[in-house]
């Protein structure tokens, strides 16, 4: 059956650091993942050829691939484009380096099956787990990192926007930050977000959690921080999102989703690990009074268990 094109524009931004050299080949994979959601169409049944088997991909012609996925040569090409490559033998040369020594297991994780053993299940989960950290770590760069611990470590107040599973991930964010002195909360609905959001001023910071980048109850309390002078900052698994052309700094977590494990674990995983090096940064950079607070957060609450812990029997 002969595709059906779709001709709608291609985001203006594409995802920062394709084809440029900073994102690391072992992360090619799991950041086309990212985007996926953001691409059309026709697009989508190239980007699921890289993912099933991007060794595949690699050795393929673009004739040869243009059968495999039912697509037109043109298709490839601005498949290849979409995700930040001049062309196709760029892209190519991208998921080569990719697949060089990687294990078919590590490109394609298995997913869970409905008669999968419990334990293939504890194997196939805590290899998306850890490979999700992994892919993390290796996008999580200084350069972007830094810049967000310094806005936070400055700031007056700081809001925290998720739902979902994303928002246990925004209350973790503001409960950590919280504990070492840094004012701010988490919102989990939009229209308290929006409320606090319009009241945040320069020198504030908005984060917004989104695994997709384009959930409306975060992207609205964003653009409202952003338009109101708060430094915003995007978590998220899409560059390519509104939510990642919307903030100033960009963080990127990764992390698939399947049937068995739609919007939490890998993702949420690494939406925690990004939080847990902002939070450890920022201790860092506010040493002393994150000490006093941890000290003193850590005595009241030593304190009130001990008070209310009823007594032992003898």
């Amino acid at each position: 059956m002969a595709e059906t094109e779709d001709h709608r524009s291609e985001p203006a931004r594409p995802p920062a650091g394709f084809g440029g050299g900073e994102w690391p080949a072992e992360t090619l994979v799991a950041t086309v993942r990212g985007v996926l959601p953001s691409l059309t169409p026709a697009a989508r049944t190239v980007a699921r050829l890289i993912l099933d088997d991007p060794a595949m991909v690699a050795r393929s012609t673009i004739t040869e691939l243009s059968s495999a996925s039912g697509t037109s040569e043109a298709t490839i090409v601005r498949t290849a484009r979409a995700l930040g490559f001049a062309g196709y033998p760029q892209l190519r040369l991208a998921l080569a380096a990719a697949s060089a020594g990687r294990t078919p297991d590590r490109l394609v994780p298995g997913d869970v099956g409905p008669d999968d053993p419990l334990a293939d299940v504890i194997l196939k989960v805590s290899r998306a787990e850890s490979e999700a950290i992994k892919d993390t770590v290796a996008q999580l760069t200084a350069e972007r990192l830094g810049p967000v611990v310094d806005s936070i470590a400055a700031a007056r107040r700081v809001d925290v926007y998720g739902v979902g599973a994303s928002g246990l991930v925004a209350a973790d964010m503001s409960q950590k930050l919280l504990r070492i002195g840094v004012a701010g909360n988490a919102f989990t609905d939009a229209h308290l977000a929006l409320t606090s959001a319009v009241l945040l001023r320069p020198g504030d910071v908005a984060v917004g959690v989104s695994t997709s980048g384009e959930t409306p109850d975060v992207l609205e309390p964003l653009r409202t921080a952003r338009d109101a002078g708060a430094t915003t900052v995007a978590i998220t698994n899409n560059p390519r999102s509104s939510m990642a052309a919307l903030a100033e700094h960009l963080l990127i977590s990764a992390g698939r989703e399947t049937a068995f494990r739609p919007g939490a674990l890998a993702s949420r995983i690494s939406q925690l690990l990004v939080v847990d090096c902002v939070f450890v940064g920022v201790a860092q950079r506010t040493f002393d009074r994150s000490q006093q607070a941890l000290q003193a957060t850590r005595k009241a609450i030593d304190a009130f268990v001990t008070e209310t812990r009823p007594p032992s029997r003898r």
